[in-house]
């Protein structure tokens, strides 16, 4: 439990030090809205892929509360890993404030962007659909047994990207009351918070029970299997090849199938 609080502290903690620390950049044109686009999802993917296989890489309390809620996460541990998210970004948010001499601390915050900005109501709306969208997104590249798990860190990170490009300049694209809230603190400015605490929780249990409710297959009797597809361990079915031949029945009997009586050898020669 003291690893998974610490990565939890360190992916969020990373999360806010990169996202945060490019609108700072930007705001001193060196680079583009494009790029900071770019670092938050960036670092969503880089923390699934260091954190993700200790703690799951939460760093977003919204997604902690929701997968609770499907029971996906157990209570017990919720509040001690939302206490690591807030922690981890107000962190973060403090020492940008340390690094930049205070400068322009609401370059930080999310609100309502423009000169125009939106309204109230629609800001909240923008915030649920895209929640809803980036947690969807990692239900079914991360939680689901038939996805190509290799590759969550991407589909996620690459859905941060593309949110960030749509909202960011409406609502600041929060998603995430972490994000949120941290640097709120950091700067003592709380201006219109509730609406990306609330928006973001909503579209994370919407997400959540949608998926695991109709969309994720129904488990067998089999803890192997998920509707007929047999969930196994690729570690464990590269120990089935040896150097010169595989065990069919050994592969079949990962696969729940009949056992097959035969071997051939691991390499065909090119004909």
């Amino acid at each position: 439990m003291n690893e998974q609080l610490l990565t939890v502290f360190l992916a969020t903690y990373t999360f806010i030090f990169i996202g945060c620390g490019s609108l700072y950049i930007e705001k001193r044109s060196e680079i583009t809205f494009v790029g900071v686009s770019l670092a938050w999802g960036a670092v969503v993917a880089a923390n699934i892929y260091t954190f993700g296989h200790i703690s799951g890489a939460q760093i977003n309390p919204a997604v902690t509360f929701a997968y609770a809620v499907v029971g996906q996460f157990p209570w017990k541990q919720v509040p001690l890993y939302v206490l690591g998210e807030l922690l981890g970004s107000t962190t973060a948010s403090l020492t940008l404030k340390w690094i930049f001499d205070g400068e322009n601390t609401e370059a930080m915050l999310t609100q309502p962007v423009g000169p125009n900005p939106a309204s109230d109501l629609k800001v909240a709306v923008l915030e649920i659909i895209i929640t809803f969208i980036y947690v969807m997104t990692n239900c079914s590249s991360r939680a689901d047994p038939r996805a190509f798990k290799e590759l969550g860190g991407v589909a996620v990170g690459a859905t941060v990207f593309f949110l960030a490009l749509v909202a960011g300049k409406i609502t600041g694209a929060s998603m995430n009351p972490a994000r949120s809230l941290g640097p709120a603190i950091a700067a003592w400015n709380f201006n219109k918070i509730w609406i990306y605490i609330i928006s973001s929780v909503i579209g994370a249990v919407s997400a959540t029970m949608l998926y695991f409710f109709h969309l994720m297959p129904p488990k067998s009797n089999d803890n192997s299997k998920i509707e007929g597809i047999p969930i196994f361990d690729i570690r464990a079915m590269n120990q089935v090849f040896t150097n010169n031949s595989v065990d069919i029945s050994v592969v079949s009997n990962k696969l729940g199938e009949k056992s097959l009586e035969m071997e051939f050898p691991r390499r065909l020669e090119s004909i």
